[in-house]
């Protein structure tokens, strides 16, 4: 063993080989102080958006018509609360930096997604001009928004500072990449709307609570930066305004809660928690309208051309309104979602059976993509494909619990991750609508969820309204 190092919030071992190292450190007696949040629990956290939602706090994102004359009173009012938990990223490839530090230059061999951040960080932790950081970019075993993050580079850098002139690979074990993430943030959604007599919504209002990724992400930067640059955070709305339905009156809020989980960006941002809310109401307007979920958002998308060839294409392909087949003891189910995300259009059909238990397979998944100029089709295929079997791992399996103020997942056994066994079929159709290329890498992810919910709902006439999907 060559160090044992006490860091602000962790403890370390250097030894010649990591499986020397992990076998020092767990024989380490190291006391922890449990610090001011050691009762925190999930059920709390959600217990403060209630509080927040109730006192009718929240920063107005969007606003049009009067939806206030409309919301609460007369028609047919429709409403739900929906919630998603926190997510880790889980990457394949948990969380490591290589760093030598000495003679007033700081070498890094690291995967990131901000590679000029990383110097920045990397002269402030090693005290050397900018120039002096050497940085070799390596390849990532996934990246998802963990590694825009910095924490682990700040860790080797100073772990190398007690063996200078060395080459140290700091890595973290999967237990510790899961539980000492930068969390998707857990979030909490009221949707009220009105209805005419024709069921089109002639008000509408959605309502969210959740904690500000940005101002987190600001202050890990840099504290100073906290009070000088941090803006409103736009993605904690993202994928709940601007929506391409047909809505006269419209009112979305979103209300910050400070949390101490500490929370980043996670592959698809504000959208992957925002569609799910808002393609689960839809369907829950549709129903209450008595209309089918696909000529419903068709009503809505009458202003929307370029977003309605999209849904009719998904829905065409994957034979939307043909009888659907399950096996003895099962029951199927189709469901639909649109959304706009990054600069392009999305709607997927998934296709479900539900057992007796409750348990979910999705069996099919069809997408329909107008990425406006597709420059590379093959690659925007895969990325879809991609994006949708992430998706789904979330969708049925995925949630960070806090209990006593720890995180209780660990590793894959308690943190599932979707397998080629349960994998379904997916098939992507691009759509040319000769528009400027948009956005591909995330945008397979947050019509899966609410997709899947919503056949969930058509197989056993209950409609989802938290995630995830699979029973505990």
């Amino acid at each position: 063993m060559r160090a044992l190092v006490r860091g602000r919030e962790y403890v370390a071992v250097v030894a010649e080989r990591y499986w020397l190292a992990r076998q020092a450190l767990e024989q380490a007696r190291i006391r922890w102080d449990e610090g001011a949040h050691a009762t925190l629990n999930t059920a709390a956290i959600f217990k403060r958006y209630a509080q927040a939602l109730d006192a009718g706090e929240g920063r107005q994102w969007q606003s049009r018509g009067d939806p206030g004359a409309f919301l609460g009173t007369g028609g047919r009012r429709v409403a739900a609360e929906y919630r998603v938990p926190f997510l880790a990223h889980a990457t394949m490839e948990p969380i490591n930096c290589t760093a030598r530090v000495g003679g007033g230059r700081c070498e890094l061999h690291v995967g990131t997604q901000v590679p000029s951040f990383v110097r920045w960080i990397a002269a402030q932790t090693a005290g050397v001009p900018f120039d002096a950081v050497r940085l070799e970019l390596a390849p990532m075993g996934g990246g998802f928004g963990r590694r825009l993050e910095f924490d682990y580079v700040r860790e080797a850098i100073e772990i190398a500072g007690h063996v200078p002139g060395l080459p140290v690979q700091a890595i973290w074990s999967r237990e510790e990449d899961i539980r000492r993430d930068m969390y998707r943030p857990a979030a909490l959604a009221r949707c009220e709307a009105v209805l005419d007599e024709k069921g089109v919504p002639r008000a509408w209002g959605i309502a969210l609570a959740g904690p500000s990724l940005a101002e987190q992400y600001t202050r890990r930067l840099h504290p100073l930066l906290e009070t000088v640059f941090v803006l409103p955070d736009k993605t904690t709305a993202e994928g709940a305004t601007h929506l391409p339905y047909r809505l006269p009156n419209l009112r979305v809020t979103h209300a910050e809660v400070p949390v101490p989980v500490p929370v980043g960006n996670w592959r698809s941002v504000g959208l992957s928690q925002n569609a799910f809310f808002v393609e689960s109401f839809v369907d829950e307007c549709a129903r209450a309208a008595g209309t089918d979920p696909y000529e419903y958002r068709r009503t809505l998308l009458e202003n929307a051309p370029r977003h309605r060839k999209v849904l009719d294409s998904a829905a065409r392909r994957a034979g939307w309104g043909e009888p659907l087949s399950a096996r003895p003891g099962l029951r199927a189910g189709r469901g639909i979602a649109l959304v706009e995300a990054l600069g392009s259009i999305v709607c997927e059909v998934a296709e479900v059976e539900v057992d007796p238990d409750q348990r979910v397979r999705v069996t099919r998944v069809v997408a329909a993509v107008d990425c406006g100029l597709a420059v590379d089709p093959p690659n925007v295929v895969a990325q879809v494909r991609g994006a949708i079997h992430f998706g789904l791992s979330a969708a049925l399996f995925g949630r960070i619990d806090i209990q006593e103020g720890r995180v209780l997942q660990s590793n894959f056994h308690d943190y599932r991750m979707l397998t080629l066994a349960q994998a379904p079929r997916v098939e992507v159709e691009l759509i040319e609508s000769g528009q400027a290329p948009g956005g591909v890498g995330e945008i397979g992810v947050p019509p899966i969820a609410p997709a899947v919910a919503n056949a969930v709902f058509a197989a056993t006439g209950k409609q989802p309204r938290a995630l995830p999907l699979q029973p505990s």
